[in-house]
C-alpha cells in the first residue's frame, strides 16, 4: 500500500513539476560588479532577460515583470526633534536594526496592477513591505513611525524608489529595465530578485547578487582606515598639513608677483 502511494506520488509530481516551472526567468546583466573609484558619480544598470517556456505562451492576463534590488543593510539612528523653549532639539531616538541602504523597483505596469496585495505581503516587494520586513524586530518595541521617518526621508533623497512603467516586455518574452545606481553607494552584495506576474499572481522568481567594492587606492584607503586607524590619521595629518603649506606658499609667491 505505501509503495503504490509513492508511486502515485511520483507519478503526480512529475506531472505537476512542468506545469510550476512552465516560465522561467533567463537573465542578463549589463554588470554583476560594480567598482568604486574616486571619480565614480553613479552607475546605470541594465537588467534584461528572457522567460523560458515548456509550452505556447498562456492565454489570458499578460505577462509583466517585476525587478527589486535592494542594497546591503546597516544600523541606522533615527531622531525625534521638538519645539522646547522656541528652539528645535532631539528630544527621543531609535536605533534601527537594519535598513537597507538602497531599494529600488521597477515594474512594466503600475504597481498595484502587476502585483497584487496578496503577493506583495509574501514577497516583500514594495518598499514599504520591504523595509518593514528587514528591521521588523524595531516594530515590535512600538515605534514603526521611526521606520516611516527612515522610508520618508531616503525616498525624498531617492534611495528609495519605485519607478512604475520602466521595464520593457517584448511579445511575452524579452524583458528589460535600467536602473540608475546613486554615486555614494554603499559596499557590499545587493541582491536583486526578478518575478514574472499574471493577473497580479507571481508565477516565477529568481534572485541573484550584484556586487558592490571599492578598487585601486580607495580600496587601499580603506583598508588602512580599518586595520590601522593610527597609521591612517597620521598620514592624513601630514597630508593636511602639506597642503596648507603649499597652498600657503603658492599664495605668498602670486603676492610677490
Amino acid at each position: 500500500m505505501i509503495r503504490s502511494l509513492y508511486i502515485i506520488a511520483t507519478f503526480l509530481l512529475a506531472f505537476a513539476q512542468p506545469a510550476l516551472a512552465a516560465e522561467e526567468v533567463v537573465l542578463g546583466l549589463s554588470k554583476d560588479e560594480i567598482a568604486i573609484t574616486a571619480t565614480f558619480d553613479g552607475s546605470e544598470l541594465l537588467v534584461f532577460g528572457a522567460v523560458k517556456r515548456d509550452t505556447p505562451v498562456p492565454e489570458g492576463p499578460p505577462l509583466e515583470v517585476v525587478v527589486a534590488i535592494s542594497g546591503p543593510s546597516e544600523p541606522v539612528v533615527v531622531r525625534r526633534k521638538s519645539r522646547k523653549l522656541g528652539i528645535w532639539v532631539n528630544t527621543s531616538s531609535v536605533v534601527i536594526d537594519s535598513a537597507p541602504s538602497f531599494y529600488a523597483v521597477a515594474t512594466s505596469g503600475p504597481f498595484s496592477d502587476v502585483m497584487s496585495d496578496s503577493s506583495d505581503l509574501e514577497h516583500r516587494v514594495s518598499i514599504g513591505r520591504a523595509i518593514r520586513s528587514i528591521g521588523a524586530s524595531i516594530l515590535n518595541s512600538g515605534t514603526p513611525e521611526f521606520v516611516d521617518a527612515v522610508i520618508r526621508i531616503r525616498e525624498n533623497e531617492g534611495l528609495y524608489k519605485i519607478v512604475e512603467s520602466s521595464v520593457v516586455v517584448d511579445e511575452q518574452t524579452l524583458f528589460r529595465t535600467s536602473i540608475d545606481m546613486p554615486a555614494n553607494l554603499t559596499e557590499g552584495e545587493y541582491p536583486t530578485r526578478i518575478f514574472l506576474t499574471r493577473g497580479g499572481q507571481v508565477v516565477s522568481a529568481y534572485e541573484t547578487v550584484i556586487d558592490v567594492r571599492k578598487v585601486g587606492l580607495e580600496r587601499w584607503l580603506y583598508n588602512l582606515s580599518r586595520e590601522n586607524p593610527m597609521l591612517y590619521g597620521i598620514m592624513s595629518l601630514a597630508i593636511a598639513i602639506a597642503a596648507g603649506w603649499g597652498a600657503s606658499a603658492v599664495f605668498r609667491l602670486l603676492r610677490q608677483g
